[in-house]
């Protein structure tokens, strides 16, 4: 098809073959073989110039198209490889549970797997920093706080509930408020975890001075510490749900608990990062 516009444009075998890059006998060749295709002669040739006949301007408008729409499919490609290879770093703090990172990258592998994926687990205050740096391209966090000019997407948000081992004292309250708070000792997270600031910021500003017994930087050790009475732990919905919570007493926060909202927050816009945000929304890479 190529060969066929180009000739008509040209009207002479000579500039159309180098216009090609072709030699003459190769487009020559290649022209009588498409008019031995459609049983008819395309061209009418003389020693001073080459036309189309009737039958070449009746198909050189569809040659255009098939030109056009070969055009387009190389663009194609060209997005969904070239744009999106190279790296793609992505950072989440642990059990977030309204997003499902980890199913979300194994997405992204499975769909671009010439997209290098670079991920890092870190809390949130950590994770917002390297986004504004530019050493993340999108973070999964649980912080609305400090989080200067970057974008942030809402994915959702859960109750907050609070977690105390069967012999504790808090665990025989029927609802809870916030005076019985004062004085309980907690096991938390380290602070540059979203949830040790909601919970400070909780606190303080419903009058409970609470003590922290306990620092760590993982669920399951906080729960272990928390089935062995050393302190209650203030925790999203979800992190009563696992497994390892099982046995625990899940109480349910005041009425006036912040919400824990996770959201996706991005720096400089790239075909990556919105390619992750898409997937998001179009695999519904949500838990339920």
């Amino acid at each position: 098809m190529q060969y066929l516009v180009t000739l008509a444009e040209e009207e002479q075998f000579t500039r159309a073959a180098s216009v090609c890059g072709v030699s003459q006998s190769g487009l020559s060749a290649a022209i009588r073989a498409l008019e031995d295709e459609l049983g008819t002669s395309l061209f009418d040739r003389t020693t001073r110039r080459v036309e189309p006949t009737p039958a070449g301007l009746a198909l050189l408008p569809h040659a255009r198209t098939m030109l056009a729409q070969a055009a387009a499919a190389r663009d194609a490609v060209v997005r969904a490889t070239r744009e999106l290879s190279g790296s793609l770093r992505v950072g989440a703090e642990q059990c977030l549970g309204i997003v499902d990172v980890v199913a979300l990258l194994d997405r992204v592998h499975r769909r671009y797997p010439l997209v290098d994926l670079d991920f890092t687990q870190a809390g949130s205050h950590e994770l917002v920093r390297l986004v504004r740096d530019g050493r993340l391209d999108v973070a999964f966090i649980a912080t609305e706080d400090h989080l200067g000019a970057v974008s942030r997407v809402e994915f959702g948000r859960r109750p907050m509930i609070l977690l105390a081992a069967p012999d504790h004292p808090l665990a025989r309250v029927g609802s809870l408020d916030w005076s019985q708070l004062t004085d309980v000792d907690f096991v938390d997270f380290h602070e540059s975890w979203a949830i040790r600031s909601l919970n400070d910021s909780m606190c303080l500003g419903n009058g409970v001075t609470r003590h922290v017994r306990c620092t760590v930087n993982d669920v399951h050790t906080l729960l272990d510490l928390v089935h062995r009475g050393l302190g209650a732990a203030i925790v999203p919905q979800h992190v009563g749900a696992k497994p390892q919570a099982s046995g625990l007493t899940a109480l349910t926060m005041p009425p006036s608990a912040p919400d824990w909202v996770v959201s996706a927050i991005t720096g400089e816009p790239s075909a990556t990062t919105s390619l992750v945000l898409d997937l998001l929304d179009i695999d519904l890479a949500l838990t339920a």
